[in-house]
């Protein structure tokens, strides 16, 4: 994530609390597949700290899945959102909550997200 992705990831983190896992690897790279690291994940009702993917338990916990762009809403974030959530499934969470932050709307594209279940988070003035 660049400085200004990582200040919106946080941003948003302050305002909803739980755990924060920054660059969390959603799957490991193989010689069949890259590795997948998301924004952030967020373990909801844990403690307001950010800890390391290898210091948490996903399993049976509800969870925030995040993904960040500091620039317009786009095709681009859209899809990392979308397929974040379903790349969590693997780990076996409670529930999954898919956000995706960024700086400028999109007046056709916000209605899609919400239409797959993804709630968008605009920062007005902190694009890049």
């Amino acid at each position: 994530m660049s400085k200004h992705e990582t200040r919106l990831t946080r941003r948003y983190w302050e305002t909803i609390g739980g755990t924060l896992i920054e660059e969390f690897p959603a799957v490991s790279r193989t010689k069949e597949n890259a590795q997948r690291l998301l924004d952030g994940v967020v373990i909801l009702g844990e403690k307001t700290e950010i800890l390391k993917a290898h210091e948490v338990e996903i399993q049976g916990k509800d969870i925030v899945v995040i993904q960040t762009k500091a620039n317009r809403l786009g095709m681009n974030l859209l899809g990392q959102a979308v397929f974040s959530a379903e790349l969590m499934k693997a780990h076996k969470p409670k529930s999954i909550k898919s956000v995706a932050i960024c700086a400028v709307g999109d007046s056709i594209l916000e209605p899609l997200a919400h239409k797959f279940g993804i709630e968008v988070v605009i920062y007005e003035g902190e694009s890049k």
